[in-house]
C-alpha cells in the first residue's frame, strides 16, 4: 500500500506530537528586536516556523514542535525581549506545514 508523502508527513506530525501555532502579539514589539528574538528563541527549543511585523504594531508568528516547546515558547512571547512590553498574546492551532525551519520574514 502506497501512501502520498502529504499523508505520511501528517501521520508522522502526529505520532511525534507536532503541533502549529498561530500567535498573534500586541503592544510595543515592532522595533524592539522581537522577531530576532523570537528566532533565537526557537532555536533554543526546536521548533519551526516564521515570524513577522503585521499593520498596527502587532507581530504574527506560526510555531510548530513539540507540546512542551511551544508552551515554553509562548511562555517567552508574554514577555518578550527586554525593550518589549507585550500587552496580548492571542494563540490558535493550525494545521501542520512542516517548516524546514524558524525564518524572519519582512
Amino acid at each position: 500500500m502506497f501512501v502520498s508523502v502529504k499523508k505520511f508527513i501528517r501521520l508522522i506530525s502526529v505520532y511525534f506530537m507536532i503541533k502549529h501555532l498561530k500567535i498573534t502579539i500586541t503592544g510595543r514589539v515592532q522595533g524592539v528586536w522581537f522577531r530576532r528574538s523570537a528566532q533565537i528563541e526557537a532555536a533554543k527549543w526546536g521548533i519551526k516556523g516564521f515570524v513577522e511585523n503585521r499593520e498596527h504594531g502587532v507581530v504574527y508568528i506560526e510555531a510548530e514542535g513539540s507540546e512542551k516547546a511551544l508552551g515554553l515558547f509562548v511562555l517567552w512571547c508574554h514577555k518578550g525581549p527586554d525593550l518589549a512590553k507585550v500587552t496580548e498574546v492571542i494563540t490558535r492551532e493550525g494545521a501542520v506545514q512542516n517548516f524546514p525551519d524558524f525564518q524572519i520574514r519582512r
